[in-house]
C-alpha cells in the first residue's frame, strides 16, 4: 500500500487524513489557529503537532487541497517553486482560500522536505466544460484581461461521486451521464458526461448557483448596483452580505438546514419560503442539466444535506415524475444508495462523497504511484 497524507488548510484550520491505500490510518482537525484561546499559534505549529501525533513513516506523498487553479492547472500537479509562484498569482481569484492553501504547502514542504507534495485543485475537474459553458456575454477584452469566466468548484467531490454512481449502477463511468448535487453549507450542481464535467453551477467564485447556507447563489447583478448606488452600501459590505449573511441565513435566520426544518415544522413562514426557494433552485438546475446532457443515467445527491436529508431530496425532485424522475418514500427515508422506485427511467442515488480519498488517489496519479 502507498501512504499519503492529505491536508486541507483553511485560514484558521488544518484538516488532515492519512491513507494507507484506501484505508484511513489517522485523521483529525486543528481549529482556531492563531485565534485567542485557539489550539495553536500558527500553521507550522499545527502541522508540527500533527506530525508528533501521527506516524508518518513511509510517507509517499502529501496531497494538498487548493481551491482555485484558474485556467493553468487542470490536473493534479507536483509542487515545486514554480508551481507555488503560479498559485500565488491566482490569489486574486480566491483571496479567502488560496492563501491558506499556500501556507499549508509552505509549512509542509519545510517540515517534510524529502516527501513529494501534490496540489489537487477544486477547479480542475471543470476544465472540460466547453467554451460556451464557461464564457459570459461581456466584453471579451475585459474577460481576458481580468480572467473573468466560469471556473466551478467542488471538483474533487463531483469527480468522485459521479464515478461511484456509475459503479453502484454497474455501468462504465466513461459511458455514464450523471447530474451530481453536492449539497452542504456550500452547494453546487454538475452535469457529468462520460466522466467529464460539461456544466456546473458555481462560477468565477463559489458564490453563484444553488442557494447555500450563507451564500445567495444566483442573483440579478443589478442588485449589487442598486445596493451600492441607491442604498449607499460599500462594495465590501455588499460582498460580505452576499457571502456570509445571505442564503438560508439571510432568508430564515439559520444556516443549518436541520434548524431550518425545525422552524418550518413549527410553522415559521420565513423558514417555509427559504426551504421552497432552496428546493426550487435545485430543481431548476436539474432541468437545465437534463437539457445540457440530453441523456441522463442518474441523478445523485451527496454531501451533508444531500446524503442525510430525505425531505430535501423528495422536495427538490417533486413534479419531475413525467420526466422519469421519482423518489421512493421508503428507500428515501432509509437513505439507500438508490432511492428511486424499481425500474425508474432515471435512477436517483445517494452517494457519500470522499474528497480526501479522491485527493489521495489523484496525488498518487500525479506521481505514478500505485493505489
Amino acid at each position: 500500500m502507498t501512504r499519503v497524507l492529505v491536508l486541507n488548510s483553511g485560514s484558521s484550520s488544518v484538516k488532515y487524513r492519512l491513507f494507507d491505500g484506501s484505508a484511513t490510518v489517522a485523521k483529525g482537525l486543528v481549529e482556531r489557529i492563531g485565534e485567542a484561546g485557539g489550539e495553536v499559534a500558527d500553521h507550522r505549529a499545527a502541522l508540527q503537532g500533527i506530525m508528533a501525533e501521527v506516524d508518518l513513516s513511509g510517507l509517499a506523498a502529501v496531497g494538498h487541497r487548493v481551491v482555485h487553479g484558474g485556467t493553468e492547472f487542470t490536473s493534479p500537479t507536483v509542487i515545486d517553486d514554480d508551481v507555488v509562484a503560479r498559485v500565488e498569482a491566482l490569489v486574486p481569484l480566491a483571496p479567502l482560500h488560496n492563501p491558506a492553501a499556500l501556507t499549508g504547502i509552505e509549512v509542509a514542504r519545510k517540515l517534510l522536505p524529502d516527501v513529494p507534495q501534490v496540489a489537487v485543485f477544486d477547479t480542475a475537474f471543470h476544465a472540460t466544460i466547453p467554451p460556451e459553458g464557461v464564457t459570459w456575454a461581456i466584453s471579451r477584452e475585459l474577460a481576458e484581461r481580468w480572467q473573468i469566466r466560469r471556473y466551478g468548484f467542488h471538483g474533487t467531490s463531483h469527480a468522485y461521486v459521479s464515478r461511484r454512481t456509475a459503479e453502484v449502477l454497474g455501468r462504465d463511468p466513461g459511458q455514464t451521464n450523471v447530474i451530481t448535487l453536492h449539497l452542504g453549507n456550500g452547494a453546487s450542481a454538475c452535469a457529468v458526461e462520460g466522466g467529464r464535467s460539461v456544466a456546473t453551477s458555481m462560477g468565477m467564485s463559489p458564490l453563484p448557483g444553488l442557494v447555500m447556507g450563507t451564500r445567495s447563489g444566483d442573483i440579478d447583478p443589478t442588485v449589487i448596483f442598486h445596493l451600492h448606488r441607491v442604498a449607499g452600501l460599500p462594495i465590501d459590505e455588499i460582498e460580505n452580505s452576499l457571502t456570509r449573511h445571505s442564503g438560508l441565513q439571510g432568508m430564515a435566520g439559520v444556516n443549518d438546514l436541520r434548524l431550518l426544518l425545525e422552524k418550518r415544522a413549527a410553522g415559521d413562514p420565513d423558514a417555509k419560503l427559504a426551504f421552497d426557494v432552496y428546493c426550487r433552485r435545485i430543481r431548476e438546475y436539474v432541468g437545465s442539466y437534463l437539457a445540457v446532457l440530453g441523456r441522463v443515467d442518474a441523478i445523485t445527491f451527496t454531501a451533508g444535506v444531500g446524503e442525510h436529508s430525505a425531505v430535501v431530496r423528495a422536495a427538490a425532485l417533486s413534479g419531475l415524475e413525467p420526466l422519469g424522475i421519482a423518489v421512493d418514500p421508503s428507500r428515501n427515508e432509509r437513505h439507500d444508495e438508490v432511492v428511486s422506485p424499481p425500474g425508474a427511467r432515471i435512477p436517483v442515488c445517494v452517494i457519500p462523497t470522499d474528497e480526501e480519498l479522491e485527493i489521495a488517489d489523484q496525488s498518487r496519479t500525479a506521481l505514478s504511484l500505485p493505489r
